[in-house]
């Protein structure tokens, strides 16, 4: 029995003694906590959001792989590194997220293990003095044996549930031991994570130099489109006047596209009278919307913190999509197009507005960093430019004919 005792009392110590004094050892890194729902929705959207990222890099890998033009080749490589950075992006918020949610469970499992320490600091200290006791001192005491014996059957019953609670205490103990292997792979995966974004960002910062270089060259008229960006920014009473002249112009430009070219002379004048059932068929309208705008995405990943027709607090309904991306990140072209502005904006730092075909329109603002310039040729994805890293805020407003339109409804 007294052995029994012994044992019991020393298993409880060692087991308190190696759970209070286990280190924080995940403190090792700087990472904003979140609530365990917030941390779970966070997890569930990074998740998501890394799939698809894959899933477009993978595709436009291939069809750089397949193109036959070295600018359409180019294009789609920057697509795809782009791509590859919006999934790392969505890797890292998933680490965070994970480690945030192990964090959580542990530290509740340090309240529930701190509410026991008390009683088994006493328990393990009133068996510790009886085990050492000897029982003929006890004894030679006063008091009749009867006492004894009725504390020795007491303890008879008490050492099975002592050994019950140490059993409890040790599958405690594992489970905050597989709660820090978690929170530990999630810092490793974090790491890994950040590596693999900046090596994907130098990648990418080369392959626009070298294709900012080429298209430079390849064309001559790039800063009189420029000169006419800005002067139709100049003339913009706000933002949505400005993209209305934009739209006048990109109409004006399509109609100009749709006219006939000029009648070569015929070697036979006599014979090259256009009669009336000749006459050339009118081209179709070039401002007919099409129904659905091909490959439309967002232009970065994040949390949406207003919503389209959300109602503003100057009392307008909102136009667009507010999203929160994280520190930095990468932005994209909505959808394949040309770009008709880029650059600062009244009280919106730097803009990018997009002219896609069929009448759509697309307007980015939030860059810190623009890679793109007027008149140049986008696709879906290609890189538009970076995030600020003061809690940065990103618009997407996608018009139709000129009418607001909210882009949820046309994700492809």
């Amino acid at each position: 029995m007294r052995r029994t005792l012994l044992l019991s009392a020393t298993c409880i110590a060692g087991l308190a003694a190696v759970f209070w004094a286990v280190p924080d050892s995940w403190a090792q890194r700087d990472v904003v906590m979140l609530e365990p729902e917030e941390a779970q929705a966070e997890l569930e959207r990074a998740t998501r959001e890394s799939e698809r990222a894959q899933a477009r890099a993978d595709r436009l890998a291939s069809e750089a792989e397949a193109a036959t033009e070295a600018a359409d080749r180019t294009a789609r490589e920057a697509a795809s590194l782009a791509a590859q950075i919006q999934a790392s992006e969505a890797d890292i918020t998933a680490a965070r997220a994970r480690f945030s949610i192990a964090q959580a469970e542990r530290d509740a499992l340090s309240r529930r293990l701190a509410e026991r320490r008390q009683p088994l600091v006493r328990l393990t200290g009133a068996l510790q003095t009886t085990a050492r006791r000897p029982l003929a001192l006890s004894a030679l005491q006063p008091g009749s044996l009867k006492d004894l014996v009725y504390v020795r059957a007491v303890l008879d019953a008490a050492v099975p549930e002592i050994r019950q609670r140490t059993s409890a205490l040790r599958a405690e103990l594992e489970k905050g031991r597989l709660l820090e292997q978690r929170a530990s792979q999630a810092l490793t995966a974090l790491r890994q994570s950040e590596e693999g974004l900046q090596a994907r960002r130098a990648e990418l910062t080369e392959l626009e130099t070298r294709q900012r270089l080429t298209s430079r060259e390849a064309r001559s008229n790039a800063a009189r489109e420029g000169e006419r960006a800005l002067a139709l920014a100049e003339e913009a009473r706000d933002l949505d006047g400005l993209i209305d002249r934009i739209d006048d112009a990109a109409e004006l430009r399509r109609e100009l596209a749709a006219l006939p070219g000029p009648i070569m002379r015929p070697a036979d004048i006599g014979g090259a009278v256009v009669g009336q059932g000749d006459a050339i068929e009118p081209s179709p309208s070039p401002t007919a919307s099409s129904a659905r705008l091909a490959g439309f995405q967002l232009p970065v990943q994040g949390r949406t913190i207003a919503g389209f027709g959300q109602l503003r607090d100057s009392g307008s309904r909102s136009t667009s999509l507010e999203l929160a991306p994280a520190p930095g990140a990468q932005v994209v072209a909505p959808a394949s197009g040309r770009i008709a502005f880029a650059g600062p904006y009244r009280g919106f730092e730097r803009i990018v507005i997009i002219e896609h075909s069929g009448g759509w329109t697309s307007l980015v603002t939030g860059l810190d960093r623009i890679s793109v310039n007027v008149g140049d040729d986008v696709i879906a994805g290609s890189p538009l430019g970076v995030t600020g890293n003061e809690e940065p805020v990103v618009t997407i407003e996608l018009r139709r004919d000129g009418e607001p339109v909210n882009p949820l409804n046309y994700l492809g």
